[in-house]
């Protein structure tokens, strides 16, 4: 890759750049923390490493299976390269048990297991604070088509499906979490991806034993041990070495033309 790279786009968490071959983009993870629609904001040196190695293993636990991403590989320990993807402005959040939002917004007790999986839908739009919104929305207002918001629902089940059974087998109980999608044009074709990406930022995570939270609930809340709950989870899914470190040195990055 070159030195000198064209910076695409910078959210809160990740940089994008032009990818090195047509129609791929380079994801580069930081280090910045960011909670309440980047109300509260810190950096925490390691936690952007951590959460690409992470996405990549789970990103490509999910290509096995069959289900298309826009994950192609990594390409060093802060940064992969991906399909470039028009983003589909919805965040689709996964509940199997009651925390954060729907606790307060329905008081029920955070901890509590729901009756059934909850598939929720947020507008992604930061200055509105992403609003909650239904499918009729969505369809209505033409984010998605009644087709994509089909795909994006079967996906989205499966994807529980399979990340519940992971992560209950290394002693983890997966509380919730957050998906993006993207559409995907191939010559003439077009298909719905999984975007993004997955790691304790948009996952809520919690020792099935010790009910202890290993996610950005620890940054939310001002509980401290952010990277090392992070170290944690990439530990029980074999990603790195029980006595390996975190990560802590921060790359400089290369400024862009």
């Amino acid at each position: 890759m070159n030195n000198k790279r064209t910076r695409i786009y910078e959210g809160k968490a990740k940089i994008l750049y032009e990818g090195p071959e047509p129609g791929t983009v380079v994801v580069h993870f930081k280090d910045d923390a960011t909670a309440g629609n980047g109300a509260k904001k810190d950096v925490i040196e390691g936690k952007g490493v951590l959460n690409q190695r992470i996405s990549e293993y789970l990103f490509s636990r999910i290509n096995d299976m069959g289900l298309p991403t826009h994950f192609v590989r990594s390409l060093n320990m802060r940064e992969q390269l991906v399909r470039a993807v028009e983003i589909i402005p919805l965040e689709v959040v996964v509940r199997n048990v009651a925390a954060g939002s729907i606790s307060k917004r329905l008081g029920i007790e955070e901890g509590q297991p729901l009756p059934r999986s909850i598939i929720e839908l947020y507008y992604k739009n930061d200055a509105l604070g992403d609003p909650m919104v239904t499918e009729e929305h969505v369809t209505a207002f033409g984010w998605a088509t009644p087709q994509e918001m089909d795909d994006i629902v079967h996906m989205s089940v499966r994807i529980n499906d399979f990340l519940s059974g992971l992560f209950l087998g290394i002693g983890i109980k997966l509380v919730d979490f957050k998906l993006e999608f993207g559409r995907l044009y191939e010559n003439d074709m077009m298909r719905v991806v999984l975007a993004d990406e997955l790691s304790p930022d948009n996952c809520r995570l919690w020792d099935i034993n010790t009910k202890d939270k290993l996610d950005k609930d620890r940054f939310r809340r001002d509980m401290g041990g952010l990277v090392e709950a992070y170290h944690e989870v990439a530990k029980r899914l074999g990603i790195i070495q029980p006595n390996e470190q975190p990560e802590r040195s921060k790359p400089k990055l290369v400024k862009s033309d």
